[in-house]
Formats: C-alpha cells, sequence, structure tokens
C-alpha cells in the first residue's frame, strides 16, 4: 500500500476538461439566454419606471452595443492576461452586472448595468471559445457539438418564453436575477477546476487599433439595430452608420499594416480559416434574417399572437440540438467540404420555401429543417475553420471569428428588415416571400466558399 505520503494529491471534482465544459456551458447559457430574454418585458419594465416603451428599448441597445465594444480587445486580453483569468473575471462581472440590473432604481442604472453586461458577454463568448477549443484536440471537436449548441441555439429560443413567464408571473427583476446562483457557481468551479496555462509573449496593446475597431463597431451596431425601426435617414442612426463605417474602415486600414493588430485580419488569408470566417458572417446573417422574418409574417398575414410567433421558429433550435449529433457522425465520414456544400444549398432552399408555407405544421416542419441543416453546416464549419488554427493563435482568431458571426446576424436583420420598409405594404405575403429570399441568398453564396473547406476530417496526430 502506497504510503501517505507518496499518495498523489487528490484531484478536485472538477478538473481539466470537465471544468472546463461545466464552467463554458454555464456561462454562455446565461450570455445566451440574456440576448433574447429581455424582449418581452421591455413593456412592463417601461411601465414600472414610468417611461415609454421606446425609451425602454435603450435597456436592449446598451447590451448590443456594449457587447460590439468587448469583441475586439477579448483575444488581446486572453493572450496578455491568460484566457483563464480573463474569461472568468469576465464571468465575474457579468454576474455582477445581471445582480446590478435586478437592483437598478430606474432605466438610466438599468441601461448602464446592461451595457457593462454587454461588454462582458463581449468577452466571455471568444475567450470562451478559445478555453473549450485548447481542451480538445481537432480531431475530437467533432463531439463538441453537443456542447456548442445548448447556448448558442436552445438558450436564444427560450429567452422570449422564458422572459414573458417571469415578467408576468413575478417580476422583470428575475430576468436578471436567475443568472447570479448560476454565475457564482461556475466562477467557483473556474477557480477550483481550471487549469492556467502559459501564454505566448504578446506585443504592446494597439491602443489606436481599439480606439478605432471599437467605437466603430458600436456605431455600426446601433445603426444597424434601429436604422429598421426609426428610419435609415434619421440624424442618429445615420450619423452613426456613416461614422461607425468611416472608423472601421480606418481601422481595417491600420490593422493589415500594422505589426501587432488588435484585430489580425490577414488571418483570413489562410484558406480554411478565412473561408470558415466569411461562411460564418454569410450564414449568421441569412439564420438572423430569416428568424427576423418570419415571426413578422405569421402576425401579419396570419393574424397569430405575439407568442404563436415566437413559437412558430422554435422548432429551429431543436433542428439545432438535432444537428449536434449530425455533426458528430457524419463530420469523421464525409469530412467538412462534402457535409457543408450540399447542406447550404438545402438550407437555402428550406429558408426561401418558408415564406410559400400556408399550414402552420409544415412551417414548424421546415424551420426544424433550417436548424438541422443549416445547423450542421455552422457546425461543421466552425470546427474545421479552426482545426489547423495553432494554440498560440486561437484567442486572436476566435476573436476575428466571432466578431465577423455578429456582425453577420446584424446585417441579416437590418437588411432584410430595409426591404420589407422598401416594399411598403407589409399585409400581404409577397414582401415577407421576397424577404426570406434574400435571407436565403448569402446562405447559397456560402456554397462557393464551402469548396475552399478541406476534403478530410481533422484526424489525431501522428504518433512518434
Amino acid at each position: 500500500m502506497t504510503p501517505p505520503a507518496a499518495q498523489a494529491p487528490a484531484r478536485p471534482l472538477f478538473a481539466g476538461r470537465a471544468a472546463v465544459v461545466v464552467v463554458y456551458t454555464a456561462a454562455m447559457c446565461m450570455n445566451g439566454l440574456d440576448s433574447t430574454i429581455v424582449n418581452p418585458a421591455l413593456f412592463t419594465i417601461a411601465e414600472d419606471f414610468g417611461r415609454p416603451v421606446s425609451a425602454a428599448n435603450a435597456v436592449e441597445t446598451a447590451f448590443l452595443v456594449g457587447l460590439a465594444l468587448g469583441l475586439p480587445a477579448a483575444g488581446w486580453l486572453g493572450d496578455r492576461y491568460g484566457v483563464k483569468r480573463v474569461f472568468l473575471g469576465s464571468l465575474a462581472a457579468f454576474t455582477l452586472a445581471s445582480a446590478l440590473c435586478a437592483a437598478a432604481p430606474g432605466l438610466g442604472a438599468l441601461s448602464a448595468a446592461r451595457a457593462v453586461q454587454g461588454v462582458a458577454g463581449g468577452l466571455l463568448t471568444p475567450v470562451g471559445m478559445t478555453l473549450l477549443f485548447r481542451a480538445f484536440a481537432p480531431h475530437e471537436r467533432a463531439g463538441l457539438g453537443r456542447i456548442l449548441i445548448v447556448p448558442t441555439a436552445l438558450m436564444p429560443a427560450l429567452g422570449p418564453p422564458l422572459g414573458g413567464y417571469l415578467a408576468e408571473h413575478l417580476s422583470w427583476h428575475w430576468l436578471f436575477l436567475v443568472n447570479v446562483p448560476v454565475g457564482a457557481a461556475a466562477v467557483l468551479i473556474g477557480l477550483i477546476g481550471l487549469r492556467g496555462e502559459a501564454e505566448p509573449p504578446v506585443g504592446r496593446f494597439d491602443t489606436t487599433g481599439f480606439l478605432l475597431a471599437t467605437p466603430g463597431l458600436g456605431l455600426l451596431t446601433y445603426a444597424l439595430g434601429f436604422g429598421p425601426v426609426h428610419g435609415w435617414t434619421s440624424p442618429g442612426v445615420a450619423f452613426g452608420g456613416l461614422l461607425g463605417l468611416a472608423l472601421l474602415g480606418v481601422a481595417v486600414r491600420r490593422q493589415l499594416r500594422h505589426a501587432e493588430p488588435l484585430v489580425d485580419l490577414r488571418m483570413l488569408a489562410d484558406r480554411t480559416f478565412g473561408a470558415a470566417s466569411r461562411l460564418a458572417l454569410l450564414t449568421s446573417a441569412g439564420l438572423m434574417g430569416a428568424l427576423f422574418v418570419l415571426p413578422l409574417l405569421y402576425q401579419a398575414t396570419r393574424g397569430a399572437s405575439a407568442l404563436d410567433a415566437g413559437l412558430s421558429v422554435f422548432p429551429e433550435a431543436i433542428g439545432l440540438m438535432a444537428a449536434s449529433q449530425v455533426v458528430d457522425r457524419l463530420l469523421p465520414r464525409l469530412g467538412p467540404r462534402r457535409l457543408v456544400l450540399p447542406a447550404l444549398l438545402l438550407a437555402a432552399v428550406v429558408i426561401g420555401l418558408l415564406g410559400f408555407a400556408e399550414n402552420a405544421w409544415v412551417v414548424r416542419v421546415l424551420m426544424f429543417g433550417v436548424g438541422l441543416i443549416l445547423g450542421t453546416a455552422v457546425l461543421t464549419v466552425q470546427i474545421a475553420g479552426f482545426a489547423e488554427v495553432p494554440s498560440p493563435a486561437m484567442g486572436r482568431a476566435m476573436g476575428l471569428f466571432t466578431i465577423l458571426r455578429t456582425l453577420g446576424g446584424a446585417l441579416g436583420i437590418a437588411a432584410t428588415a430595409a426591404l420589407l420598409g422598401a416594399l411598403g405594404d407589409t399585409t400581404g405575403p409577397t414582401p415577407y416571400r421576397l424577404a426570406l429570399l434574400l435571407a436565403a441568398a448569402p446562405v447559397a453564396v456560402g456554397a462557393l466558399l464551402a469548396v475552399r473547406l478541406p476534403a478530410e476530417a481533422p484526424g489525431p496526430p501522428p504518433e512518434d
């Protein structure tokens, strides 16, 4: 029997990969839920503070702008201070901001706390993905679909019905209070179980790039979010959009020339990662555009309630959950290219058909198909795109990938909303059918990029 002095120290319950999976899932579920849970409660929040509903929209705008502000610096911060430290710090800030949201005495304080939530959430996503992808070798990542899909698909889909239920039966404060015990437990597990990893030497912080890219992304996100509501020519939207584009244009030029850029756009020159990043933008634009248009079609042409319209898109989340199983089984057999290319073409067809479906169950089946087929393509793209990214570059690559995916979603919603606004009469189905065809277009275009993906799935490293 081994003497007590020679016994190996007991490992904590959550250690290594288990801790990564548990903490990542908890954090991303909170972040995914908070992206949609507040929307149905805006009327209640405005009423509680004695303000118009239009003023309560600042609560959501603050979160989205904060999200855009946090993304550019995420990769550098992870490299400079360590992925574990930045992830747990962001998670703690997100949890504290949630408590401040629940305790806010007025709409201004709530919006400010919501902005802090957004900045922390903008850091959490790319840094958390870096943490997860570093914990698993490229040939093991096909099975990560079952982990990735819960926060990215199920939680945002659960947000609206859960938010409406909490606001109606408890109070809107519970929209944020639900995060506090989950976040606190996740931070504690992370402190005990996550292992630190030596980071490569990192250069000086690109202050000029940060001062250009961060407000540029924030202003563009603001304009894309409020353009369809307030009009593209309204002073705030027009000025914010043009200034945001100008700042991003200068930022792109600087990032391409700078020796140590904040966001290394030169990574897009890599055949596989570049194709995957562009595909993330296109597929996000198509999916978010379709999810924006379909509930409006349901309400405007079929007289459905907001709840019925929201439930009409819920099968998409179930399809996404099923997609994780498909990727796990088919990616090793078919390889990324043969799995993604037909999936994108078929997904574009299904999105286009949504506008012509009259029966509610047909719509639900098609939405399930969107989630299953497009989800298969999206998960495969993400896994394949990072297969050859070395661990030291993972943080920067994940930050760039997340920025493009987020920007694609905003562009998809803005483009479809702009088309509906330009067509004028939205009482009939034709404008919505055209908008859904517009949403299908970037998904179909993505098939052209899919040929640049590897033919074979990532394999295990060669044995010595």
